[in-house]
């Protein structure tokens, strides 16, 4: 964790690679600020243009008068899914791993899709039920759905494949409670440092920090570290100091560096617990989805005129792919040559005598 916690904004630095930086969430769902505002506004933007498109085909000047949702309406929307995971976890006594996981699979089904082609509801209960799955902490479908009002079992098998294939099939999260509670095992070991200076009542405390932070996008742009050591900075800046000195570089410039490093990191991190990690306004969520109920893909719109057309295509394409394979079939029983004829004046190879003379 140290090298973590240390070393994630100094990759030039030589040595050995933390383990973290090996993972496929470092690798694969690590953005800066920057970028992640990028990756959603592409991906809004050519969900507009689609449905705008298909609206257009089946009635011209019909997308004119359409408000397609923003990138912050957007947002908003899986915020308020988001908020819902810990109820649904509470209400089935799931442990913590499973709340976070699934609520980092929502996320992240999101900077790969957007609401106006899958809404949140079902996805969220989707990406709940693969993260029981995934913490090894099963449950059946019967069990899970009933449990749920107005859910179906469809409405979880449905979208699970999809939901991982969004995820790149990368089901392994690194989570920030894991982290604050091995730093707070780390700061027992400490000498001086009695139990009197570090009650249990600050990891606590520092925990719904950490918790707080999973309704920001917090684990999208830092490590679990240190997310982690700015939850309890918030809490104990003491305790974070008598640590860093513990761990610091013996060198007193680079040891100074990194403190400046570590110093911005945590304001940045502080701040967005404290001003963005507040549930979001469910009216304003309810006035999003009114508005999503008009700017839907009207392909993933059952019994819609472009939903029908989408499927009679899928379906004329799975039956030539039928056809042709039955066709292979039939070649191979007759004798034929699935792969064609012989070249024209192609010659046979010669044999390969074996005898050594």
């Amino acid at each position: 964790m140290t090298a973590e916690l240390l070393e994630t904004h100094s990759s030039s630095r030589p040595g050995k690679v933390p383990l973290y930086g090996a993972s496929t969430q470092f690798k694969s769902w690590r953005y800066s600020p920057e970028r992640l505002r990028h990756v959603r506004q592409t991906l809004n933007a050519g969900a507009v243009a689609a449905i705008r498109k298909t609206l257009e085909t089946d009635e011209p000047g019909s997308s004119t008068s359409v408000s397609f949702l923003q990138p912050d309406d957007e947002l908003l929307l899986v915020k308020l899914y988001v908020t819902k995971i810990p109820q649904l976890c509470g209400h089935f006594r799931f442990p913590e791993e499973v709340e976070a996981t699934a609520i980092s699979y929502l996320k992240r089904f999101y900077l790969k899709n957007t609401v106006m082609d899958w809404h949140p509801k079902n996805v969220m209960l989707t990406a709940l039920f693969l993260a029981t799955k995934t913490t090894n902490t099963p449950i059946s479908l019967d069990s899970y759905t009933s449990n749920i009002p107005k859910t179906s079992q469809s409405d979880v098998l449905d979208l699970e494949f999809l939901v991982a294939q969004s995820l790149n099939f990368e089901f392994a999260v690194w989570h920030a409670h894991r982290a604050l509670w091995g730093l707070w095992l780390d700061l027992q070991s400490l000498p001086n440092l009695t139990e009197s200076l570090r009650p249990m009542d600050v990891y606590e405390t520092a925990l719904k920090h950490v918790r707080t932070s999973r309704f920001t996008d917090a684990e999208l742009i830092y490590a679990p570290s240190q997310i982690a050591f700015a939850a309890l900075s918030l809490v104990s800046p003491l305790l974070c100091q008598k640590w860093l000195d513990s761990k610091a570089p013996p060198d007193p410039t680079t040891a100074q560096a990194y403190l400046q490093v570590l110093e911005q990191t945590n304001s940045a991190i502080g701040n967005m617990i404290m001003q963005q990690g507040q549930p979001p306004d469910v009216e304003a969520a309810r006035e999003v989805d009114r508005r999503l109920k008009l700017c839907k893909n009207p392909e993933k719109v059952v019994g819609s005129k472009a939903y029908l057309t989408r499927r009679a295509e899928e379906e004329r394409r799975a039956e030539e792919k039928r056809s042709k394979k039955a066709q292979d079939m039939r070649k191979i029983s007759e004798g034929e040559d699935p792969f064609g004829s012989q070249l024209v004046g192609q010659q046979e190879s010669p044999s390969v005598d074996d005898d050594d003379d």
